[in-house]
């Protein structure tokens, strides 16, 4: 990477950018495309009041690939197949990073031991490629052509954080075009998705959806975390999960740059007593358990809203925030369990009907013969009704789900 990101291989994300002088000149740099940031935000935000009160779209969402995680090259390469197999994912996203692009070959041969997954190759900028598009049009072209049989590449990551290298959003603009322009002349069968604005910052989604630049986002991409202080239902700004979505898509839906399809390509929490591998301090994280109740509760929400049209846990080897630890071996967190309960219950069904009001939230799901019928609660309750089949996944008497046959329903 260039000198001043430098990259926390703990963590998996850039460090904080630590010189102050350097930091300020970026922060004058990008005043002007601030500006813009900040009108564009006032001129529409009545119009996004209006679509968010009327003109929510929600579709029929395909669970087959709903259910969806990060895997990456230098996160033991050969465990990961294997447990990828055990959880029965078959939507995968593979970071690619720019500054690693002399070993291309090493990612292609990644890839390929994924056979019959569907794969997302989410490409990370680096400061050598914003500014030098040139050699970015020649990576992507290498990237293109090592992938042939691959359709969806996310172009960039976290684009709102400094440390991730653009400076504005006008940065990203110019590199996505870039990306898009060497697809339309040789590639036509790859898929881009953008513009990957990382957590509640939707000012910045704005300024993405809303530009003169010729560009087209294939699929709309989010990095939407919670506000890592507590389950999916807690408020920031007075926006919960489901609202936060509700809003994004609402955005989303008004903009000519983008299909209506909504990916959330990186969501987790950190876990508590791992540092240095948790991405944040440790006031921000959670213990293991409480951990796969939220992504549990992440899941459901986001399927309910019927706007979201995948969610990549973000990921599955890491000791500070995925799936599983691999600091001294390979162990397996309790939500890697849930995950895998989740898939075998809901992959390939149908959503029928959802009630996230009140102490007990409820949703049903139809799946061939069998309706199936999930309810959770934030507290321990001893709910009524013929709750026969628990799974340990569901975790500790918060999560419990029930098996109707045909012959069972009234």
């Amino acid at each position: 990477m260039h000198d001043k990101f430098e990259w926390d291989n703990f963590s998996d994300q850039p460090h904080i950018i630590k010189d102050k002088k350097f930091k300020k000149r970026i922060y004058k740099k990008a005043i002007f495309d601030q500006l813009i940031t900040l009108f564009s935000t006032v001129i529409l935000s009545p119009f996004i009041l209006l679509s968010y009160l009327f003109l929510q779209q929600k579709r029929v969402i395909d669970t087959q690939n709903f259910f969806a995680m990060g895997v990456n090259l230098d996160k033991n390469p050969e465990e990961t197949l294997t447990l990828i197999e055990e959880l029965g994912v078959d939507t995968l996203l593979i970071r690619l990073p720019l500054w690693e692009i002399e070993k291309l070959d090493a990612y292609v041969a990644f890839v390929e031991k994924f056979k019959g997954k569907d794969i997302l190759i989410n490409i990370l900028q680096d400061r050598n490629n914003i500014e030098n598009l040139s050699l970015f049009e020649e990576n992507i072209e290498k990237i293109f052509k090592a992938f042939p049989h691959i359709k969806k590449f996310q172009i960039g990551n976290a684009i709102n954080r400094k440390k991730w290298a653009f400076y504005t959003i006008k940065e990203y603009l110019k590199l996505y075009q870039v990306a898009q322009r060497v697809r339309d002349k040789r590639y036509h069968d790859k898929v881009l998705l953008g513009s990957s604005v990382i957590d509640f910052e939707y000012h910045y989604t704005i300024r993405s959806l809303f530009n003169f630049f010729s560009l087209k986002y294939d699929i709309f991409t989010a990095l939407l975390y919670v506000d890592r202080r507590g389950a999916p239902e807690g408020k920031q700004m007075g926006f919960d999960l489901k609202k936060k979505i509700n809003l994004l898509h609402s955005i989303m839906i008004l903009s000519p740059k983008s299909s209506n399809k909504l990916y959330i390509t990186e969501t987790n929490w950190p876990l508590s007593n791992t540092v240095p591998y948790a991405p944040t301090s440790e006031k921000e994280c959670v213990n293991p358990e409480d951990y796969a109740l939220y992504m549990l509760q992440y899941y459901l929400i986001a399927l309910s809203t019927r706007e979201v049209d995948r969610v990549y846990w973000h990921q599955l080897i890491a000791p500070g925030y995925g799936l599983v630890d691999n600091r001294d071996g390979i162990k397996k967190y309790p939500a890697f369990v849930a995950f895998q309960t989740m898939l075998k219950l809901l992959k390939g069904a149908h959503l029928e009907e959802s009630n996230l009001t009140g102490e007990v939230k409820m949703m049903r799901f139809s799946k061939k013969s069998e309706t199936i019928m999930i309810y959770w609660s934030d507290t321990l309750l001893d709910i009524k009704g013929g709750l026969s089949l628990y799974g340990k996944a569901f975790t500790e008497g918060k999560f419990c789900y029930h098996i109707l046959l045909p012959h069972q329903l009234t």
